[in-house]
């Protein structure tokens, strides 16, 4: 009995510290949440001043639903210190619905007010952006004469197709610095009348304009670097080009090899001698190309492709062996098991496959690969199919007729084997022997 009893009291007392534990929570939790709902209070009245009613009616419909719940927090708090006395159980309860209510209302306004936080953000820096994107518009309006004079300096040394890329960047990027300067003063002005949500439209518009403008800009000033390094590149495709030309000329290639190598040299041929105003980057594009195109040619002849004849003579071959399982197996429909047919219409499936690869060059050894393969599962499914046919015959079997015992001492047959098993040996080597002499013919 003392034992039991101290058992309880251990029980007890923990059960009064996690009550006690559950009411500080409980406590807490709804003064946290009040004190949110009152700043949030403050910042829904800053955004509809900023943003307007209609952008910020998902964060006021969830702080009514929350003000709406936090009432019974309260109330349940109230009965917790009236004057009618609770029993523990009573007291835990409330304490747990106020924390669950205190944490949902919690979750509701994080959910609503980080939907509106970028934007109030923008609203609140819109002053300083605006006078940001007006400084940004001033500089970069500075490095026009700039820009015209690098591309009237670069025009004396690249082709004009080769300008074109970068020619209409200065008058681009000043009807952009125009329209962003036109787009800073409407929102200014716009912010001044309190049409906050026509404001940022014009801010924002005016801030992509100042970014266009300043991307073209860099694009003259990085012209001349990146055209630099296409010429380098250029230059070591040429070597290259030239050395590929003489290993090329020096093999037997095909006819493909030898068109290649025209192309190529009509592309190193189209290459601008050094001093004449040129196109670096349409002429590494083209030399690369006719470079790869030679290369895949020289790689392709070097492969020792198949004629189409022998591709054929192995299509043939996986043709005959398919057919000759196949009357395996539809001879015995009774007895061969899964493993054969499933073999067999595997090998079905991949001579449909080589049988579209034949034509072409590039995958003709793959056509023959799959040939192959296709007789090789329907040798499998005959080995198999036989397999199944000769396990099934045990005990005397005539033609499929399973029971039938007869001639010299109850047997059919000579010396014990029933005259299926003669003849279904003797169909089955014979068609094992007609597909591999196919295949090795």
């Amino acid at each position: 009995m003392v034992f039991w009893g101290k058992r309880k009291r251990v029980e007890q007392e923990k059960q009064d510290a996690a009550d006690a534990d559950l009411a500080v929570r409980a406590q807490q939790a709804l003064v946290a949440a009040d004190e949110r709902i009152r700043t949030t209070r403050d910042e829904l009245e800053f955004a509809s001043a900023e943003l307007g009613d209609a952008a910020t009616k998902d964060l006021r419909d969830g702080l009514d639903a929350v003000a709406t719940h936090m009432r019974e927090a309260f109330e349940l708090h109230q009965l917790n210190h009236d004057h009618i006395p609770d029993t523990p159980e009573e007291l835990r309860t409330r304490n747990a619905r106020i924390a669950q209510l205190c944490d949902w209302a919690e979750d509701v306004l994080d959910e609503r007010t980080e939907v509106l936080r970028e934007r109030i953000e923008k609203v609140r820096e819109a002053p300083q952006t605006l006078e940001r994107v007006r400084a940004e518009a001033a500089a970069l309006a500075e490095r026009l004469p700039g820009a015209e004079e690098t591309i009237a300096r670069l025009g004396a040394r690249y082709s004009p197709a080769a300008i074109q890329r970068i020619g209409a960047n200065p008058a681009e990027a000043r009807q952009l610095l125009e329209f962003a300067r036109h787009s800073a003063e409407v929102a200014g002005r716009r912010r001044a009348d309190g049409r906050r949500d026509d404001a940022m439209v014009a801010l924002e518009t005016a801030t992509e304009a100042v970014r266009r403008a300043r991307t073209i800009l860099d694009a003259v000033d990085d012209f001349e670097i990146e055209a630099m390094r296409t010429q380098t590149t250029l230059s070591d495709v040429v070597a290259d080009s030239r050395s590929d030309l003489l290993e090329a000329r020096a093999e037997s290639g095909s006819a493909r090899v030898r068109q290649a190598i025209a192309e190529l040299e009509q592309a190193l041929a189209a290459v601008t001698p050094a001093g004449t105003p040129s196109d670096p980057f349409a002429e590494l594009a083209a030399l690369s190309e006719k470079n790869a195109a030679l290369d895949a040619a020289r790689e392709r002849a070097q492969r020792n492709i198949p004629s189409i004849d022998h591709v054929r003579h192995d299509v043939d071959a996986a043709d005959r062996a398919i057919s000759h399982a196949r009357s395996l197996i539809d001879g015995h429909r009774g007895w061969v098991g899964a493993d054969a047919r499933t073999r067999l219409a595997e090998a079905e499936r991949v001579r449909i496959d080589a049988g579209t690869l034949v034509a072409d060059e590039d995958t003709r050894e793959r056509a023959q690969s799959l040939a192959r393969r296709a007789a090789q599962l329907a040798h499998e499914a005959m080995q198999l199919a036989q397999r199944d046919i000769d396990s099934s015959r045990h005990g005397g079997y005539d033609d499929g007729m399973r029971g039938y015992r007869g001639g010299f001492g109850g047997r059919g047959g000579m010396g014990g084997m029933g005259g299926g098993d003669m003849i279904g040996g003797l169909i089955g080597g014979a068609l094992l022997g007609g597909l591999i002499g196919d295949i090795f013919d």
